[in-house]
């Protein structure tokens, strides 16, 4: 048991993070692969994802590759994206909301408590959602990007987003996942949710789990 379920599991509250597993820099299935299977999935199996898949996940989404480097390619390395995981069943990890930071490979604690139910209202009442294990939640700081390309700079913040996106869809794949991007949802309730600070903008949604057979 982590120190983060162990800490919830006694009572003693929330801890400030948990470092993740390394992540794998090869796997079973090609890029190929992944792209000729990947498919938009919206029901889910009940099993929990574990703590390894969601270090994988998320450094497919935003993990650091080399110094001022990741996985996805932002516009003038100023790397906007915030990455939240709101995690319902995922083995050694509490039901709650964390937010990655990519350079330390960590998941920082954010609020405990499954909010897969309440986000997935938020999301026009998409109740798939709420069968995912986890929900990755793309926000982004604008002003990261602005502050060096002005206006152009929400079109790039976009674009970085469907990059990110896309790596996730992909890792899903490739695990054996299944997972489906969704945009439709209302932002002041997903950010109260969340817990999002005020320069923080939630983008898209992309809900992860086991496959239903």
């Amino acid at each position: 048991m982590t120190d983060l379920a162990a800490a919830a599991g006694s009572g003693a509250g929330p801890v400030q993070g948990i470092n993740l597993p390394a992540p794998s820099m090869t796997g079973a299935k090609s890029l190929e692969e992944a792209l000729a299977h990947r498919r938009s999935v919206r029901e889910f199996a009940p099993g929990a994802l574990t703590l390894s898949e969601v270090s994988q996940l998320v450094w497919a989404a935003q993990g650091v590759t080399a110094p001022e480097r990741r996985t996805a390619p932002s516009a003038g390395a100023t790397y906007p994206l915030e990455i939240y995981l709101v995690a319902g069943k995922v083995d050694g990890l509490g039901a709650g909301v964390y937010r990655y930071r990519p350079r330390q490979h960590r998941l920082e604690a954010v609020a405990e408590g499954d909010i897969r139910v309440p986000l997935a209202v938020a999301a026009v009442d998409q109740q798939w959602m709420s069968q995912a294990a986890m929900v990755v939640v793309i926000a982004a700081v604008f002003e990261r990007t602005t502050v060096r390309y002005g206006k152009r700079a929400e079109r790039y913040v976009h674009m970085e987003a469907g990059h990110a996106a896309q790596n996730l869809l992909l890792q899903a794949v490739a695990l054996g996942l299944g997972a489906t991007p969704a945009g439709a949802f209302n932002d002041a309730e997903v950010s109260r949710l969340l817990h999002l600070p005020v320069d923080e903008a939630p983008l898209y949604f992309v809900p992860v789990g086991r496959v239903s057979r």
